[in-house]
Parts: structure tokens; C-alpha cells; sequence
């Protein structure tokens, strides 16, 4: 078992609604708080408007531990623990997720700080992830989200189909982004939810931008190290040229992104029978059938339609394909 934190007040806080919920953080450390404005600062607020869920997270910061890492932190193990979660990078970085008491508890040391994305990915965005879907009752997706006019398409696709620089250039064309990694549905009306504070591409997303100015803002992002060893950069949505979705979009379909191209150009989107629709699903979100509500989202999205996007010559005709679907 870790350790208890060391006794600190817990004398800083700040109040975020995200994906359906209010959230209350509460911590030592003005570091800590930090990376929740990162992470959920001046985005819309994503409420339902008949949703009242409340959640609280504490988040204690350690001093330094005696033995810092060689490169980076290990992965967290993530495990049940009686009616909890638990995911543990080692004993002095670790958060515990109690659902049916909407809170958290995320203990962090200060050697964590130096590895800030980590520590907001792995730690205080998987609190509020798991808290919100148990709480809110949402399906959990990997997977991005575009939309306008309050309606959305769900994207999703497997790591290199295209689904940043796509929803990258849906941005460019207009349209708003709800998520780019993580989408939440609720499955009794296909509500989606997500947190568009970030988008993360490839150095090749800049191949098909001939705007400069556009090219800047990708170009002159931080860049992260995923676990897989990728980097990419992450581009802020909330400043520049960025559309963070302001509220939930309703799903009017899905879309399986694909890396193979097109075989003729006016060919690129397919609309895919029930049984192939089904075996792309349980590829492509292997964990999703465990979560409650899975059954009644899918039939949902398969009644309104799901998709196959081939890759045209430049990234404008695959969104124009998405836009036919969007009107």
C-alpha cells in the first residue's frame, strides 16, 4: 500500500464544469491547480441541461522523492480496489477513484511536476474521466468528435488513420471540435461530450497547410512524448485558430476513418451494412462493450448511420465528405 500524504491544507481550489459534471479541486500545491486550468481552463462549459452531478478532487503534492527516474515515470498500473479504482505510477504518484462517492484523490510528488504531461493525462484527467462516466452516465470512446450547428460525427479509427489531421482541417473549415482523443456519449439520446482543450498531431500534419500562419501555430506548439514513443505536437484549441464545441453535439453518425485511400475520388465515403459496422466497432473500442449502455449506443449509431472514410488526395475532400453528413 502507499503511503498516506504528508499533512498539508488543502487551502487552493477552483470550480470546473466539464463533460457533464461540476468539479471541485481542491489542493496544496498552486502547481497542481495549474494544471487543471491547463487542462480545463476557459473551455464551454459542456453541461446537460437536465444533469446535476457534483464531484470533488483532492490532489496533494509531496516533496521530492529520494530517487528520481533515469528518463521518465513508469506507466500507471491501473487496478479495482474493492468499489474503487486505482491507478499507481509508484508509491509517491498514484490516484485513487471512488465513484460512488464522486471524489478522487490524487497524491503527486514534486519530481511529477517535471513531467506535467503525464501527471495531467494519467492522473487528473483519468480522475475526472472515470468520475464522470460512472457518475453521469456516460460510454466512454476512443475517439474524435466534429460537428456544427449542435450536430456532431463521431470519428474513430485506429493510431495513424488520419483523425487529427482531419478534425484539424474540419477546424480550418469551419467546424467545431468536441474531442480529438476521448468522446463520451450518452447512449439514451447520443448526446456526445468531450474536453477540447487540446489537439495532438504528427510533424506530416503540416504537410497539407499552405497557410503560414496556420503552419505557425501547429509549428510553434510544445511537443509531447506519448508511452508509444510518438511525439506530437499539442495545439491549444482555445487560442488562435481553434473552435472548442460549445456545448454537447447530437450524434447524427459515426465515420471509421481509414489510411487506405480512396479508389476514385467521388468514393471516399461508404455507408457500412450492420455486420461490418459491427466488426469495426469491437476492433476499434475493445473495452467498450464492458461499460453499461454500450448495447443501446450502438444500436442508436447504427440506426443513424455509420460509415467508412477513405483518404482522398488532400485532407479538404475528406471534410467535405463529413460536411455532406453534417447537413
Amino acid at each position: 500500500m502507499a503511503p498516506p500524504p504528508e499533512p498539508a491544507s488543502l487551502s487552493l481550489s477552483t470550480t470546473k464544469r466539464v463533460l457533464g459534471g461540476v468539479f471541485r479541486f481542491e489542493s496544496n500545491s498552486h502547481d497542481l491547480i495549474g494544471l487543471v486550468e491547463a487542462a480545463y481552463g476557459a473551455l464551454p462549459a459542456q453541461a446537460f441541461p437536465d444533469v446535476i452531478a457534483e464531484f470533488r478532487v483532492e490532489m496533494h503534492l509531496l516533496t521530492r522523492r529520494a530517487k528520481p527516474w533515469a528518463i521518465e515515470p513508469p506507466a500507471p498500473r491501473i487496478r479495482p480496489q474493492g468499489g474503487q479504482l486505482r491507478a499507481d505510477i509508484d508509491a509517491s504518484n498514484y490516484v485513487v477513484v471512488d465513484p460512488a462517492r464522486r471524489h478522487a484523490r490524487i497524491v503527486a510528488s514534486e519530481d511529477m511536476l517535471q513531467h506535467a504531461y503525464h501527471l495531467r493525462c494519467e492522473l487528473i484527467e483519468f480522475a475526472v474521466f472515470i468520475l464522470a462516466t460512472r457518475g453521469v452516465g456516460l460510454v466512454p470512446l476512443h475517439g474524435a468528435c466534429v460537428g456544427r450547428y449542435g450536430r456532431g460525427l463521431l470519428l474513430l479509427g485506429g493510431s495513424g488513420s488520419g483523425k487529427s489531421t482531419l478534425a484539424l482541417h474540419g477546424l480550418l473549415r469551419g467546424l467545431d471540435l468536441l474531442a480529438e482523443d476521448a468522446v463520451f456519449v450518452r447512449p439514451a439520446d447520443l448526446f456526445a461530450t468531450g474536453v477540447p482543450n487540446y489537439l495532438h498531431l504528427r510533424s506530416d500534419a503540416l504537410d497539407f497547410m499552405e497557410d503560414d500562419a496556420i503552419r505557425g501555430w501547429v509549428a510553434h506548439a510544445p511537443v509531447i512524448r506519448r508511452r508509444s514513443g510518438v511525439e506530437k505536437f499539442e495545439v491549444d484549441l482555445r487560442q488562435e485558430y481553434g473552435r472548442p464545441a460549445a456545448g454537447p453535439l447530437a450524434l447524427v453518425g459515426a465515420v471509421f476513418v481509414s489510411a487506405q485511400p480512396a479508389d476514385r475520388p467521388g468514393a471516399l465515403l461508404t455507408r457500412l451494412h450492420t455486420h461490418e459496422a459491427d466488426q469495426l466497432f469491437e476492433v476499434d473500442q475493445p473495452y467498450a462493450p464492458s461499460q453499461p449502455g454500450w448495447r443501446r449506443f450502438k444500436r442508436g449509431i447504427m440506426d443513424r448511420g455509420v460509415h467508412q472514410l477513405r483518404r482522398g488526395h488532400h485532407p479538404r475532400d475528406s471534410v467535405d465528405a463529413l460536411c455532406r453528413l453534417l447537413d
